[in-house]
């Protein structure tokens, strides 16, 4: 439905304005008749409905939640934080959509309700955070943990992001001069090799490679078009809910960097999880907050599997250790601190630990695929040298 903004008077005769939700206009002017307001302006808004199809960067999003929360601890009151916020905010987006909630709370609607019509700006985890605050009256508490989260998961993107960056550099620049020397320097010595293979002397890799170099001259458009097809097709079908399924379990059974996916998962989900319920958010609610946010189907459904269990009276740790997905030792934990009631303490804890040792793990496999791409590029420069060399050198030893 779209949004309308208003200004109106009330029977008193006060001027206010707000925005509201309604089908179309006249349903919107029927709304303020309900209150007893008086329309003078009534449009239909355009700007913050774009905003919603907008993202924030999360780190933008994490000094928005601190600002908030240290304008709240000082005694400022919520709809003057909320006019500070929006005008110093230095995205478009991220202006229009404060806007819009300040104009929300301003007309009585609570402020995790506001916050979930931007489900692209702030994610479940943090409303239903800020919804625990609001109504256990620690709004400030669970600002700054949702702050303190949202910084942890930006590091742990931006840390993985960067350890990857070189070893795709690599890939990306052996690429691009193995194509080159097939491409531009190879066909050079085509007319070297001609009597050659008229004599059926040319050695098989020259052979092969001389084609090769022929035929990407010649039909250079059909692997271009074949690559973008093939991307199209990818990109389709990962968008389809089978898609995203498959692409799920291969990232996790994927050879070398499959565990440090479902380890980083894992470590999404015990930290959601146990700051949700450290914000007093029931444990059935958390669960089905903190399945989305592990960031994996597989492991999702085998949460939610979990989450059936524990409607049904059993503890959380039995379905985890079921489902195969979840290391015995965080099993272990788990199961340990059903029985001791610090299940909260005990999740932050098993994401520390996990995305540690994730991260170790990680940077010795990065430091061992460089030197191993390298060697790869180096091997095929090293082939392409030997298959032109080797008829140069049997014709000079003949000769």
């Amino acid at each position: 439905m779209p949004d309308f903004a208003y200004v109106a008077r009330d029977s008193r005769g006060q001027r206010l304005t707000g925005t509201l939700t309604a089908n179309s206009q006249r349903e919107a002017i029927a709304q303020l008749d309900a209150r007893s307001l008086f329309p003078v302006e009534l449009s239909q808004t355009k700007d913050v409905g774009d905003a919603r199809n907008k993202r924030v960067s999360g780190q933008v999003m994490a000094t928005v939640y601190t600002q908030l929360a240290s304008l709240l601890r000082s005694g400022v009151p919520l709809m003057r934080s909320l006019t500070v916020m929006s005008a110093q905010a230095s995205k478009p987006a991220l202006k229009a959509v404060l806007e819009e909630i300040k104009a929300r709370v301003e007309e009585g609607e609570p402020l995790p309700v506001a916050m979930a019509r931007f489900p692209r700006v702030f994610s479940d985890m943090a409303v239903n955070m800020v919804r625990a605050g609001t109504e256990g009256g620690f709004l400030e508490d669970a600002l700054e943990r949702v702050a303190t989260f949202t910084e942890q998961q930006e590091e742990l993107k931006g840390r993985a992001i960067g350890a990857l960056a070189y070893p795709i550099f690599l890939a990306v620049v052996g690429s691009t001069v193995v194509t080159v020397l097939i491409v531009f320097f190879v066909p050079k010595f085509e007319t070297l090799f001609a009597s050659l293979r008229e004599k059926g002397q040319l050695p098989w890799a020259t052979d092969a490679l001389l084609n090769l170099s022929a035929f990407l001259q010649a039909y250079w458009y059909i692997p271009v078009v074949g690559a973008i097809a093939a991307g199209i097709g990818l990109s389709y079908f990962l968008r389809r809910p089978e898609g995203k399924q498959f692409f799920d379990w291969f990232k996790i059974k994927m050879p070398m960097f499959g565990s440090i996916f479902l380890n980083l998962a894992v470590a999404r989900f015990c930290r959601v999880l146990g700051t949700l319920l450290a914000n007093g958010v029931p444990i059935l609610k958390s669960l089905d907050i903190s399945s989305s946010a592990a960031g994996n189907r597989i492991l999702s459904q085998s949460i939610k599997k979990a989450s059936e269990n524990i409607t049904a009276g059993e503890k959380l740790a039995t379905p985890l250790a079921a489902s195969g997905h979840f290391p015995n030792q965080v099993v272990e934990m788990i199961a340990v601190a059903e029985e001791s009631n610090t299940l909260d303490k005990v999740m932050v804890q098993i994401a520390d630990g996990l995305e540690k040792t994730t991260f170790r793990r990680l940077d010795i496999m990065v430091k061992l695929l460089e030197p191993l791409m390298l060697l790869l590029m180096a091997g095929i420069v090293f082939f392409i040298v030997l298959a032109l060399m080797v008829p140069l050198l049997n014709s000079s030893s003949t000769v």
